[in-house]
């Protein structure tokens, strides 16, 4: 059952980034659990229920699966996952995609798709696997973009990108990470001046 969420999305006021492990599980499985019954369908080509989505987290957690999200206050509003490749010799690693109904048609997607090309060029991947459901229309777009052939098979599509096809996400994930990075450079700027200036003023002396 999908969470209530009375969220009012602010346009320019989201911001994109890879989750550290120890953050992934409550993150990821609070933004899985608030997509309805129809994202859900899409996401897990049928899978409803709660505990399978609190399971899969946890898995997500567990097994290196990175979790590039799109964020607002702090909360996940939309996640792309690249999933480790397994032991068997055509295993490739495999994208998911999730984005909760209010800030859709914004261009999420397609910042989250660029973001993970990078982290996967950046870990050496050459080709990705992607595969969504069949009535998974924006997803099947969103590969599709992103130089996707896909093949509809056993009620889903399936299909592979090539991750050297698209140099510019690199520049993509410093433009995002660029802004960040100075407000963190600034923000210990100004706690380094106010504990210079408590220090002077006596502020922080002792009684």
């Amino acid at each position: 059952m999908a969470q209530q969420d009375t969220f009012n999305p602010r346009p320019g006021f989201g911001y994109v980034r890879t989750l550290s492990q120890h953050e992934e599980l409550p993150l990821l499985r609070d933004h899985l659990l608030r997509l309805d019954s129809e994202s859900r369908r899409d996401r897990f080509n049928g899978f409803l229920d709660d505990s399978f989505i609190e399971r899969y987290a946890e898995k997500c957690a567990a097994d290196g699966t990175i979790i590039v999200a799109y964020m607002e206050n702090g909360v996940v509003r939309g996640a792309a996952e690249l999933h480790p490749s397994d032991s068997s010799d055509d295993s490739l690693p495999e994208v998911a995609f999730s984005v909760e109904p209010c800030v859709r048609r914004r261009g999420v997607g397609s910042v989250l798709f660029k973001r993970l090309i990078s982290e996967a060029r950046w870990r050496g991947y050459r080709t990705l696997r992607v595969t969504t459901g069949a009535h998974n229309h924006a997803m099947r777009a969103l590969a599709s973009k992103f130089g996707a052939h896909l093949v509809f098979r056993h009620g889903e599509s399936t299909g592979t990108i090539e991750v050297k096809q698209h140099p510019q996400s690199d520049v993509a994930k410093l433009a995002i990470d660029a802004p960040l990075a100075t407000a963190r450079a600034v923000m210990d700027l100004h706690r380094a001046c106010w504990k210079l200036f408590s220090k002077m003023s006596g502020l922080g002396g002792a009684a």
